[in-house]
């Protein structure tokens, strides 16, 4: 009886912190991630740092691995236009993460033109 209570309650506990982890990532929203990422680079353009007002990097140039990686380690100097970048609330970054994530190409959604 008491090997029994205690699988229950460890089952129990191994998922309440499994529910629990997956409420604590903060999802951003991916279409105004959209938004923003594009503004970001038209902003850019427009300062002149870079040729196109088009982002240069599509989503599905890299897995999600890849991005999860970029943003969790702040390695966003591939990017370019840093000060763009610096400017952005954390509310921003996880909409753009969400965004470039989302689409990825090993994503059920990858994006398909740029």
């Amino acid at each position: 009886m008491f090997r029994k209570l205690t699988a229950i309650t460890i089952a129990s506990l191994f998922l309440l912190t499994a529910v629990g982890a997956v409420f604590a990532l903060e999802k951003g929203n991916k279409r105004k991630g959209k938004y923003t990422y594009r503004k970001v680079y038209k902003a850019c353009n427009a300062r002149g740092e870079v040729a196109s007002p088009v982002p240069s990097i599509s989503p599905s140039d890299k897995t999600q691995a890849e991005w999860a990686d970029i943003f969790e380690n702040g390695k966003l100097d591939e990017f370019g236009c840093g000060e763009e970048w610096n400017a952005l609330s954390e509310t921003d970054m996880s909409d753009i993460y969400s965004y470039l994530y989302e689409h990825a190409s090993d994503s059920p959604t990858p994006a398909k033109c740029k």
